[in-house]
């Protein structure tokens, strides 16, 4: 008789070597009807990366890594980038029912009797050649506006937070979906062998929406892909310090053993988690070296400091993370995910939107121009924006000088700068209200989609097999954006 493991093993080889058999002659049979031994692929651009699952990408890539600047909470888009000065005459008048009616409202305006429209109680102007109208809370951004791609047209089907950041996120609503830069470490894979394929940076401000962690998790990949939290502070990475007394080669050495256990395990049980342990071994081995050097910012210049502002020498800002995301950058981190929160104001908001402005305004902006004067935006896509918008009525009560707006998903704005993105362009339009789009609709997918092929990867293409169905990105659908890339 053999015991369970002698058993197990034996059943998961006979039946791994029955699979692989029977689908290996099935490929080989499509392969030669296609003509192609290459059908993953589809391309003959070579993949630079090193580990991830795609030798070839499916496009020529026209960036090389991301900076994603994520507004969680619902940035206005009334008070920030999407001008309508039709409000004026509209100021305290009931939204009417047609167009209210148009999309849904969230609980927390349920109780609600009254729907007045309200202004945005700050000024617009005109900036830059393209002409794009920026709020007065934004002079910085405004300064720096024909770099970048606004798209006002963009679309959720999320009307509460957690469901909303997942769908930008992971594209489903639901927890146990990879996100996006899990989906590139799996796809790409690194540039840079001795730094994370996907790093997050969080900051906030009191009272922020909290986030849920699996915005940056790996989902049903393997658990190598998921993103790494740098924290703010002297110890960027938990444990990765050695303890006191034991030297580098005393950690090689313990790291060999273990491997060579984890190696063992492999062998006989063929769970491919082993091999993710490994290799987080391995680069938690590697980042000893790499992480600090990296996240020290005391090298950098006091001009340096004056372009993010002030607040870029304190640590977990969101001015020393748009400085962290560049020192980054230029270590070829493939995806950089910036969580800045608290753009949630369903009540207060001139006060307190003016205060996230404040925040964020100056830093985003040093940061295009930080990346552009070391030629780091020609292949860098910067991205700016949050999961849904909100609504052009007041939630509350409006008064002369403060109202709230809720959640809205019928339109928002986002914009993009950088590699393979039209500079000075200003995409798609709502109407008078800010309530629905009327030109150019973006859905969520669409803008993955669009993410992903300016990295050369077909959203199509890029798949992961998880009980019994093929996975991707953007579900079942979503389109490219032609009209915003270069």
């Amino acid at each position: 008789m053999m015991d369970e493991k002698e058993y197990n093993r034996f059943a998961e080889t006979r039946r791994g070597f029955l699979k692989k058999a029977s689908l290996g002659f099935g490929s080989i049979a499509l392969a030669s009807l296609m003509g192609d031994f290459d059908i993953l692929a589809g391309s003959s651009i070579p993949n630079v990366g090193v580990g991830g699952v795609l030798k070839n990408t499916h496009f020529p890539p026209k960036a090389k890594r991301v900076i994603y600047l994520f507004q969680s909470g619902g940035p206005s888009q009334l008070e920030t980038f999407d001008y309508k000065p039709s409000l004026e005459k509209w100021h305290g008048q009931e939204i009417p029912p047609s167009v209210q009616g148009t999309q849904r409202n969230s609980g927390m305006v349920s109780d609600q009797s009254t729907f007045p429209l309200v202004k945005s109680i700050y000024d617009f102007k005109q900036y830059g050649q393209s002409g794009a109208w920026v709020s007065e809370l934004f002079p910085y951004t405004a300064q720096v506006v024909d770099e970048l791609c606004i798209v006002k047209s963009l679309y959720t089907e999320a009307i509460n937070h957690e469901p909303a950041v997942m769908f930008m996120q992971t594209g489903s609503q639901l927890s146990g979906r990879p996100s996006i830069g899990s989906w590139l470490s799996y796809g790409l894979g690194s540039d840079n062998e001795n730094m994370p394929n996907f790093v997050v940076l969080l900051s906030k401000s009191a009272g922020a929406q909290p986030l849920n962690s699996a915005s940056w998790g790996n989902g049903f990949l393997p658990s190598h892909h998921q993103g790494i939290q740098f924290r703010s502070g002297k110890d960027p990475v938990l444990y990765l310090n050695n303890p006191h007394g034991i030297q580098d080669h005393d950690r090689r050495r313990a790291l060999d053993h273990i491997n060579a256990l984890n190696d063992h395990q492999h062998d006989l049980w063929q769970d491919p988690e082993i091999q993710s342990r490994i290799a987080q071994y391995e680069m938690a081995y590697r980042m000893q070296n790499s992480v600090p050097e990296a996240v020290d910012l005391s090298n950098e210049p006091e001009h340096i400091f004056k372009l993010y502002g002030e607040d870029a020498k304190t640590p977990g800002t969101y001015a020393a993370n748009c400085l962290q995301a560049r020192r980054l950058a230029e270590r070829d981190v493939k995806f950089i995910q910036l969580y800045h929160m608290g753009w949630d104001q369903h009540g207060n908001l001139p006060k307190d939107i003016k205060r996230q402005a404040l925040s964020t305004d100056q830093a985003t902006a040093g940061l295009i121009q930080d990346l552009k004067q070391r030629g780091l935006l020609e292949d860098t896509l910067v991205v700016w924006g949050g999961e849904f918008g909100r609504t052009s009525f007041s939630q509350g009560r409006l008064t002369k000088d403060n109202y709230g707006r809720d959640h809205h998903p019928g339109c928002f704005t986002m914009w993009m700068a950088g590699a393979g993105v039209k500079k000075g362009m200003i995409y798609g339009e709502t109407d008078e209200f800010s309530y629905n789009v009327v030109e150019n609709k973006v859905h969520v997918h669409d803008f993955q989609a669009t993410l992903l092929y300016l990295l050369g990867i077909d959203h199509e293409k890029l798949t992961f097999k998880h009980q019994g169905r093929r996975y991707r990105l953007t579900d079942v659908h979503g389109e490219v954006v032609p009209d915003i890339l270069t």
